[in-house]
């Protein structure tokens, strides 16, 4: 028998039967659809992610309070106090960060911001100036606080797209005045729609001078952050040394193990995050594989009732002289094109799901969200139904072939 024999024979016996063969590899079309669906939403948020670390350049350097996290028991351990005005000083000084162009300090936390009888609840950052520089943000209306005003502790804000929306309505913010925990602030500028850049959602954000955030809004007197930009990409790793080296002294620290402090460059950050998107996605991509064992079952369930049904023509067929290799293949092509055609379909609905989602949250929320299909996902999902076929149609097949020819034409 040629294989186009074959194939015509197998493609004969599972359309003879199409409600069942549709059926049958619902399990199939489902689990191939998951895989697609995760790796390709996987692989869109990666790219995300890892666009808005990209987004603030190689040379910026972070400096966070407290131990680097190794768990999710560490993770409290960030918030300390030991960042202060001293090691802000000390950091800005020439002398000992030679290749630190621009040191910036942060503070941030949560407060409500209220105008009149409207209030809204923001996330408040305190910061100077050149955080829009950083982040390559304009405002579209009015102004950026200056240095002067940061060190004189200027009562300025300027605000996110939608804290002025949920404040002000329609009404022009610019010069207004909002409350924030009892004390007021003069709107001097509109952030408008940034949307999501580095974790940070400035549409919803209020940014204020650090002295001011810290005198008046969080009455502390340390720092949640260090953002440090190295004057070259070439110069950051000699900067993350000074800088170690400066805190340290300041800290008395002679034991490295002891640091009160960690440092992330967008390197190393984007190394970990890759890391970990990547190790996510396959993990759920292998929970929703676990459907494609499910679907396999149920192939071989259904194409060993389909040996039972056709007996007497796998009698007639041995009688008219097909050899057993002959009656293993076709009913093992049967169990590969089943399964196979429920790739292709899962494939097809999977990449359709991933784009409808990726254009629902690109548009509901403003995200830079990508659709992107690896060509991964497509070979891995051909080859596992084909494979899946291939191992759940063995049984099968091997019990059709191994028939008696005399009892097979007997049987009723």
């Amino acid at each position: 028998m040629t294989i186009r024999q074959l194939a015509k024979t197998s493609v004969i016996g599972l359309t003879s039967h199409k409600s069942r063969s549709l059926l049958t590899i619902l399990g199939i079309v489902i689990g191939i659809t998951s895989i697609i669906l995760v790796m390709s939403l996987g692989q869109g948020a990666k790219s995300l992610i890892l666009g808005q670390i990209q987004s603030i350049g190689a040379k910026t350097i972070a400096v966070v309070p407290g131990r680097e996290p190794t768990g999710p028991a560490d993770a409290l351990a960030t918030f300390t106090d030991s960042l202060k005005e001293r090691d802000l000083t000390s950091l800005e000084d020439k002398n000992n960060v030679p290749h630190a162009s621009v040191v910036m300090p942060v503070v941030f936390g949560s407060s409500p911001a209220t105008y009149g009888s409207e209030i809204y609840q923001p996330t408040i950052f305190g910061t100077t100036s050149y955080f829009s520089t950083l982040y390559k943000i304009e405002p579209s209306e009015g102004r950026i606080f200056t240095d002067d005003e940061v060190q004189s502790y200027a009562d300025v804000a300027v605000i996110g797209s939608k804290v002025e929306t949920q404040l002000f309505g329609n009404m022009p913010a610019v010069g207004e005045k909002i409350k924030i925990k009892g004390k007021s602030f003069r709107v001097i500028g509109i952030i408008g729609n940034a949307g999501q850049v580095s974790f940070l959602n400035f549409d919803e954000a209020v940014f204020v001078p650090y002295t001011t955030a810290q005198a008046y809004l969080f009455g502390i007197k340390y720092f949640n952050r260090f953002a440090i930009e190295a004057d070259s990409e070439t110069t950051v790793d000699q900067t993350v040394e000074d800088i170690k080296i400066t805190l340290r002294n300041n800290h008395n620290i002679t034991d490295p193990t002891k640091d009160d402090f960690f440092i992330q460059t967008q390197a190393e950050a984007l190394q970990t995050v890759g890391t970990v998107l990547s190790v996510l996605t396959l993990f759920l991509a292998s929970v929703a594989a676990i459907s494609l064992v499910v679907g396999g079952i149920g192939i071989m369930n259904i194409m060993l009732v389909s040996v039972t049904e056709r007996t007497q023509e796998i009698g007639l067929r041995k009688a008219l002289g097909a050899t057993e290799k002959n009656i293993l293949s076709q009913f093992l092509l049967e169990a590969i094109l089943l399964t196979l055609a429920g790739g292709i379909i899962g494939i097809l609905l999977g990449a359709s799901l991933s784009f409808l989602v990726s254009l629902v949250l690109s548009r509901a929320y403003a995200l830079n969200w990508a659709f992107v299909l690896p060509i991964s996902s497509i070979v891995l999902g051909l080859g596992v139904s084909s494979g899946i076929g291939l191992v759940f149609g063995i049984y099968p097949a091997r019990q059709a072939a191994k028939k008696n020819p005399i009892d097979a034409l007997r049987y009723e």
